[in-house]
């Protein structure tokens, strides 16, 4: 049935609701919600009082509703999981089928196109039904705009309160008490003069409980039938209706229910067909059709473990939400990119999503996701049961940051273990990739992969690959060998001997052999030729920092960042970082030295349709682009020749990688990059110490040790590379970078004067403040440096830092429409040079007094409220004579 016009009953119904039912309300009401109770005139009257004073607008909005998660398959968005605290999905009109509204109205409002929202004549049979009749017996009387009203109050409470207040307003619009049937009853008047009925029935439509946490009707075809709800046929529609009268009974989760549900169903088509709305031929054929014949459930699978897609992307879903709901991390050095289209604060972003209706596109490729999977299970078994084995794979962008690949070797599961019942090794709720804030793990001492670092600082330093160093082992070393030009910051640690890896010896070699191979004394012997702070502060510039990245300490107001342990064997990876995290390392070699922060949201699209940002990506040049091509040179001789050669994909893409190791080898890694994709694979104990060495794969029958992590980055770069591509070549190391003559200065330009200072320090330059100069940067970003950037200056040079005062910024005021003189007047007042004000002619009206009369401004360039320098050109679009040229000077009017 469409809407109709507003019929003169309806007209009379919404007179009597707004005048004749103050004076009905006391007795009818009363008599209704206590049958039992005789009703005297003070009860009538008290309740006319209440009724009086009661609110009469409410606003149908926008209910809770699902969001979904989604990947990339094929370069398609495709579905990961879905998530809700109610299983709801907002449909438009057009998108209901007639048979569905015809049910709704039939079968709970016959009178709904003619009442003004309270059906005055229903009330009074109900109260004859209910003063005659027991409590078991007696019939309701509520509208579908009072029900809706009921609906919105307890979704109001839902979405807008919490604890027992969220408890004490729902169990308020649900009570049998005479002040909430009163107050019903007007906001449903009310209801019906703000819309029209075709908005309160989609509105009822939309809102509805239809058993458990599933709402609204297109969820609810979704769930029970599989089809869309405006594809649903008559007996479907009237099934879903029934459900209404009782969502946990006569819902159609279980054939139990069944019986019940067809009752109401039936009673729902009599009622259609009495009204005409449908055939006796329909009528006839729908209530012949069993409900087990149409119903065909689709489990209603809510969060990242139910998901469809939990066994292979899991982990990237849960980091994806903790990444939206985490708490202000805004001082924590590391912490992830926030979404800030859906709120400035962590309890705006935190209630919007809760809210729901939001489909947010990852960054995550499902087809590498599924192959790094496969390597996972296969070279790390879940099953292991002899030591705690856990492994990881992150696959990153590069230079942008994106996560394509998330995995590790166990199953997502936040369902915690049930009372009585084993531990499932083979899964978990903890990320082993990520930060502890977004998947409570506390990360793994990343071994001899933070050579690269010590290698950028090295390089950025003065110092050259075909530097000659002494690798010989074992060597004694103590706190004084080495250099702290943050000595307040060292921390104390005894004298100690270092081993090469295997107790091997090493004798002289270059820096890059150094490399290739991984000799532990060769790089502490060039550590002490460095300064410690400096090797510190460019593993930060380069994104290094602990998982365990918030110091708990109770005490403090706000999160901190739980600095990088300063000992002199830092240099050789004693610190918990995550596998994320060294997956940006070394794509920040690829990247020519940028180093981007991981992001894993790349679009969202909210409740209304509306495009929003996913995560803001976030760059710095951690180190040059010269470092960054002495760095992949010795790390494609890692790959080619050294130590990470068993992980080459020997594709024709060039790949540069770096392994590392714990002494006691329970903690293995390997990283590699091209300059589109880099990899990160840890492989090692959750608990214990259990040495990786000691135990062969039942599956592959190799050694752990030796095997698995190369195989899963091989396999991970070998589909990467498919996909995604590479150059066949790093760009060339400059000479500077071999034989370690001079130094680059960076592009620090638009960064904070703390933060280049950072930089170039981290880069053994000295760092001068040259003061604040006109500019139309922000106030204290730098505008330029001296050197500049790019130069070649001797190691240690002294590089002064400009920064803007921010006086050249100025705003386009909007002149269109204002005569030629007006214009460059009001332009001028804004601080841009009248001489630098340019015009372009174009046909006017020769009549005065018209928007396109001689001498009135058209348009400009910039457009108005563009934020441009004051020392900017500006170009005013004038209207001249008919022909378009301008008119003689002086005759434009002022």
């Amino acid at each position: 049935m469409s809407a109709q016009k507003l019929k003169p009953s309806r007209v009379l119904g919404g007179l009597i609701g707004l005048v004749g039912f103050s004076v009905l309300a006391g007795v009818l009401v009363t008599a209704m919600v206590t049958p039992a109770i005789a009703v005297t005139s003070a009860t009538a009257q008290g309740s006319i009082n209440v009724f009086e004073n009661l609110p009469d607008t409410i606003k149908i909005g926008e209910p809770s509703q699902q969001n979904q998660i989604l990947g990339y398959r094929g370069g398609v968005p495709t579905l990961i999981a879905t998530v809700y605290q109610q299983n709801r999905i907002v449909v438009d009109d057009a998108n209901v089928s007639p048979f569905l509204k015809q049910a709704a109205v039939d079968g709970e409002d016959r009178r709904f196109y003619q009442h003004g929202g309270v059906d005055v004549p229903s009330i009074a049979r109900a109260l004859v039904r209910n003063t005659t009749q027991s409590s078991s017996g007696q019939s309701g009387s509520s509208t579908l705009d009072m029900q809706l009203v009921k609906n919105i109050l307890v979704q109001n409470a839902f979405t807008t309160l919490t604890g027992k207040a969220q408890t004490a307003a729902i169990a308020a619009a649900n009570g049998a008490t005479i002040d909430r049937k009163l107050k019903e009853m007007k906001l449903a008047i009310g209801l019906d003069k703000k819309y029209t009925k075709n908005q309160i029935l989609l509105g009822y439509l939309n809102i509805v409980g239809m058993g458990g946490q599933t709402y609204g009707v297109e969820s609810a075809a979704m769930q029970y039938f599989g089809v869309h709800a405006k594809d649903v046929t008559l007996p479907e529609a009237a099934s879903l209706i029934a459900i209404v009268q009782q969502p946990v009974t006569q819902n159609l989760s279980d054939p139990k229910y069944y019986a019940a549900n067809k009752v109401r169903r039936d009673e729902i088509l009599a009622g259609m067909l009495s009204a005409k709305n449908i055939t006796q031929k329909q009528y006839t054929d729908a209530v012949a059709t069993p409900i087990a014949s149409y119903v065909h459930l689709t489990p209603a699978n809510n969060g990242c473990r139910t998901a469809p897609n939990a066994a292979l992307a899991g982990f990237a879903c849960d980091y994806a939400i903790k990444v939206i709901t985490a708490p202000d991390l805004s001082n924590v050095s590391g912490a992830a990119p926030i979404v800030a289209s859906l709120g400035s604060t962590p309890a705006q972003r935190i209630a919007n999503w809760n809210h729901g209706g939001y489909k947010v596109q990852t960054s995550i490729d499902l087809d590498l996701e599924a192959t790094a999977q496969t390597l996972l299970n296969q070279q790390a078994p879940p099953s292991e049961a002899r030591f705690a084995l856990g492994a990881a794979a992150d696959t990153v962008e590069v230079g942008t940051g994106r996560i394509l690949a998330m995995a590790q070797n166990k199953q997502f599961d936040d369902a915690g273990v049930a009372p009585g019942q084993p531990v499932d090794i083979t899964k978990t709720a903890v990320n082993y990739s990520t930060d502890q804030p977004y998947g409570s793990s506390t990360g793994f001492p990343t071994g001899s992969t933070f050579k690269v670092i010590d290698l950028s600082n090295w390089l950025a330093t003065g110092h050259g690959l075909n530097d000659v160093v002494n690798g010989k082992g074992p060597q004694n070393y103590k706190n004084s060998n080495f250099t702290w030009s943050c000595a307040p910051q060292m921390e104390t640690s005894a004298p100690f001997t270092m081993n090469n890896d295997g107790g091997s010896g090493g004798g002289s070699m270059t820096v890059k052999n150094a490399l290739i191979n991984s000799v532990n004394n060769a790089f502490m012997n060039m550590a002490e030729k460095q300064d410690m702070c400096g090797i510190r502060d460019t593993a930060v510039a380069m994104g290094v920092h602990l998982a365990k990245m918030v110091d708990p300490n109770p005490k403090l107001k706000t999160p901190q960042t739980n600095p990088i342990s300063m000992v002199p064997t830092m240099i050789l990876g004693v610190n918990a970082v995550a596998p994320l995290t060294m997956a940006g390392v070394a794509a920040t070699v690829g990247a020519g030295g940028l180093h981007c922060d991981a992001t894993i949201i790349d679009s969202i699209v909210g409740p209304t349709g509306q495009k929003l940002a996913g995560q803001a990506k976030t760059c710095n040049q951690a180190i040059s682009p010269e470092v960054a091509a002495g760095d992949a040179n010795a790390m494609v001789g890692s790959m080619t020749g050294g130590t990470s050669t068993a992980a080459n994909p020997r594709d024709g893409i060039a790949i540069a990688g770096k392994t590392g190791t714990s002494p006691n080898t329970d903690q293995d890694w390997v990283m590699g990059t091209t300059t589109k994709t880099a990899t990160a694979v840890w492989t090692g104990n959750v608990q214990g110490t259990i040495p990786l060495i000691k135990y062969t794969n039942p599956i592959t029958r190799g050694n752990y040790y030796s095997t698995s992590r190369f195989n899963i980055l091989r396999g991970i770069q070998k589909q990467a590379n498919a996909t995604y591509g590479g150059a066949k070549a790093f760009p060339v190391a400059p000479a500077s970078m071999l034989a370690g003559s001079s130094a680059t200065v960076p592009n620090v330009v638009g960064q904070t004067a703390t933060q280049a200072q950072t930089v170039l320090t981290s880069l053994k330059f000295q760092y001068t403040n040259g003061g604040s100069e006109p500019s139309a940067l922000p106030a204290g970003r730098v505008t330029r440096t001296d050197p500049a950037t790019g130069s070649k200056v001797a190691t240690g040079s002294d590089v002064t830092v400009y920064t803007s005062d921010g006086s050249l910024a100025t705003t386009m005021p909007n002149v269109v429409g204002l005569t030629r003189q007006v214009a460059n007047a009001t332009v001028a007042s804004n601080g841009f040079d009248p001489n630098k004000i340019a015009y372009n002619w174009v046909p006017g009206n020769a009549q005065p007094g018209q928007s396109d009369s001689v001498c009135i401004v058209a348009s400009s360039n910039p457009a108005a409220g563009a934020s441009v320098a004051k020392t900017a050109a500006v170009t005013l679009t004038v209207y001249g004579k008919p022909d378009g040229s301008a008119p003689p000077p002086g005759q434009c009017p002022n």
